[in-house]
């Protein structure tokens, strides 16, 4: 089976993740898409960060009875800060039947080379890069596992702007999932 594994911390998960996991998946050879939750991505503050089970909730809830798309909580029980190049390493020992292909953001690209071991990334897995608003991809920087997916509909919507919004009380509907939208309205998260 191949699968893409779409890191994130998702805090929370919203549409633009949604349509850029489900394009991909409509789009590639890929069987199913992952959206690994991370609990602490070592390039970001934990401080804002919701309760690691509540934004796992949150990706089931999006992801609804789509198949080919599944919540993984794989990072949970890793070492932390959660490294991709470890969770890649046990998760092919895990199912050496699968072939994992690494989904990123062109805004992820031009930092790879901060990531823990990212020579060893470029040289096992093969890559889906989904362009990013203002982001321009240099040729050379584009390495020779990678695929850039030039057709995906680029969306201005941040977690951040989202997590704004709900502090001061702005509407999220349309920017999160329905079944996400609903969720953070019974709930006090992202408000303080």
């Amino acid at each position: 089976m191949k699968v893409g594994l779409f890191f994130g911390s998702f805090n929370p998960v919203h549409t633009g993740h949604m349509i850029i996991a489900n394009q991909i998946v409509s789009l590639t050879t890929l069987d199913q898409v992952w959206m690994i939750v991370s609990p602490h991505n070592p390039l970001k503050k934990k401080a804002t960060l919701a309760n690691d089970f509540d934004r796992l909730h949150m990706v089931n809830l999006a992801i609804g009875d789509n198949v080919k798309i599944r919540a993984s909580n794989v990072e949970f029980s890793l070492p932390k800060p959660s490294y991709t190049i470890d969770t890649l390493v046990y998760l092919t020992e895990k199912h050496p039947e699968y072939q994992f292909t690494l989904i990123m953001g062109a805004d992820n690209l031009a930092t790879l080379h901060k990531w823990k071991n990212y020579e060893k990334i470029l040289d096992n897995f093969d890559l889906y890069i989904y362009q990013r608003p203002g982001i321009h991809l240099a040729e050379e920087l584009i390495p020779s596992r990678a695929r850039v997916l030039g057709d995906l509909p680029l969306l201005h919507i941040s977690s951040t702007y989202i997590r704004q919004c709900l502090r001061k009380g702005i509407s999220i509907q349309y920017l999160v999932p329905d079944a996400v939208f609903t969720y953070l309205e019974g709930s006090s998260m992202y408000r303080r």
